[in-house]
């Protein structure tokens, strides 16, 4: 039955439901006001502003590096990213002047490749067990937060914090890696492989989960551009575009980042740019990150004898630079574990930002909710807000 003519021919008197803002099955304090008719959903509406705390105001109220712990509130399951998005286009700018430009030493350059990427597992790990979850597998849930906590492990050996770092900063990192670090990141790499063969076993083969995903909330690649979606979300319709390859920053551009893309992973009753898919791509990033990480650590230089090293440091000096920078707006994105998380910061050449506007993956991919949740059966609801990975601080800052 196709979705236009199933909200036609039940007839009947609609009915409102509110999920959210705290129903179990969102993605936080976020509220979808539901219309239904019967079994089916004739309408959905995202109602957004229910985390808002004025980040981008506060960043117009503090100095350039102060800005930072507030970026990990920006998206706190992925802050490590959070962090570099702003700090990359800080950077930015200060190198639009020639007596302002800042070289961020290889080591801390390596460094932020290294947290980044750990941070996109974690991230992932979330993304995909949450999505378990709301379906109803709640074992596959405790094996991804499982392998999550020895991510925040090495995070809290190396910064002191488990979730909100403020650990990548203007010029490179907080602190440099402890001896024992390299060890540790390889040694966990090495473990996490072989539970994600669990976690597979576990989940990704299930025939109940793969059914409940297959052909749910299609979105073809030219809706995916249409709508502005990102990320996983973006790639999961087929769409091959990732900003650490195609518009490379930091080493990345070294890497050789692989990019999968949804291929209709379900089988004989997918279809590309459905639930599995988006499901699959984050599996598979997860994979590519263990290989970038490894990567990273190859091209790790070893520590500087002395400070402000360009190779071999963990932090180049900036603070004469972030007292007068130099005027002017500059545009900076990265690739957050959510897709795009980009900067547009505006300097007026004092030590305080004039403008500080960010943009995200999560509120993109809430605009087509709406488009994709009419027809469907209103059990599959959660598995539409799973399958595209909302954290709520993304859209209300």
């Amino acid at each position: 039955m196709s979705s236009d003519l199933a909200i036609e021919t039940l007839g009947g008197e609609r009915m409102r439901l509110n999920m959210g803002p705290h129903h179990p099955a969102t993605h936080g304090v976020l509220r979808l006001i539901v219309e239904t008719d019967g079994e089916v959903v004739a309408n959905c509406t995202p109602d957004h502003g229910y985390l808002h705390r004025s980040i981008e105001k506060i960043g117009e109220c503090v100095e350039w590096p102060m800005f930072v712990p507030y970026t990990d509130r920006v998206d706190y399951v992925c802050a490590m990213n959070a962090n570099l998005a702003y700090c990359v286009a800080v950077e930015k700018l200060l190198n639009t002047d020639k007596a302002t430009a800042v070289v961020v030493p290889l080591r801390a350059e390596c460094i932020r490749v290294i947290v980044a990427e750990l941070n996109r597992i974690s991230s992932h790990l979330v993304a995909v067990g949450a999505m378990a979850m709301d379906l109803g597998a709640y074992t596959p849930f405790l094996h991804g937060i499982a392998q999550r906590e020895g991510v925040n492990d090495i995070f809290e050996k190396l910064c002191g914090q488990r979730l909100t770092y403020n650990y990548i900063t203007i010029g490179g990192v907080g602190f440099d890696l402890h001896d024992t670090a390299v060890d540790e990141i390889t040694a966990f790499l090495a473990v996490f492989e072989r539970e994600m063969l669990r976690f597979n076993q576990l989940l990704t083969g299930n025939t109940i989960f793969r059914d409940r995903c297959a052909g749910v909330a299609v979105v073809s690649a030219a809706d995916a551009v249409a709508y502005g979606l990102v990320g996983p979300n973006l790639r999961g319709s087929g769409v091959d575009w990732d900003l650490r390859r195609d518009e490379p920053y930091g080493i990345y551009g070294q890497l050789g980042v692989r990019v999968p893309t949804g291929q209709g992973y379900a089988g004989r009753t997918g279809v590309v740019g459905d639930s599995y898919d988006r499901y699959i791509v984050r599996l598979l990033e997860i994979q590519e990150s263990v290989r970038l990480v490894r990567e990273a650590l190859k091209l790790l230089p070893p520590k500087a004898e002395k400070e402000n090293d360009p190779v071999g440091g963990f932090q180049a000096d900036v603070a004469k630079q972030l007292r007068k920078p130099p005027k002017g707006e500059v545009r900076c994105r990265t690739e957050a574990p959510r897709g795009e998380m980009g900067y547009v910061i505006v300097s007026d050449g004092t030590k305080v930002p004039y403008r500080v506007r960010c943009r995200t993956g999560s509120f993109t991919a809430c605009g087509i909710f709406n488009k994709l949740m009419k027809g469907i059966f209103i059990g599959d609801v959660v598995t539409v807000i799973g399958s595209f990975d909302i954290v709520v601080p993304e859209i209300d800052r």
